[in-house]
């Protein structure tokens, strides 16, 4: 399953630590953000709960750039 979320970050720089940090999240499957639309689309592993895994793909994007921001 793909999903699309809403993003809020201040770079392109930025927005690509925010995906490698969502692609190497458990139940991830692939994640690629675009920076200038503001999105972030997100494709799971099958069987994965997407809420409890979008919960630790903005954890560990916080990690990362702790100002950003997932609309889940």
């Amino acid at each position: 399953m793909k999903k699309s979320y809403g993003i809020e970050v201040d770079c392109a720089n930025c927005a690509s630590k925010m995906e490698e940090a969502a692609k190497k999240t458990a139940g991830v499957k692939d994640c690629s953000v675009n920076f200038m639309a503001l999105k972030m689309s997100v494709e799971f592993e099958d069987g994965a709960d997407e809420k409890a895994v979008m919960k630790e793909v903005l954890k560990n994007c916080k990690k990362v750039e702790d100002d950003c921001e997932i609309f889940l």
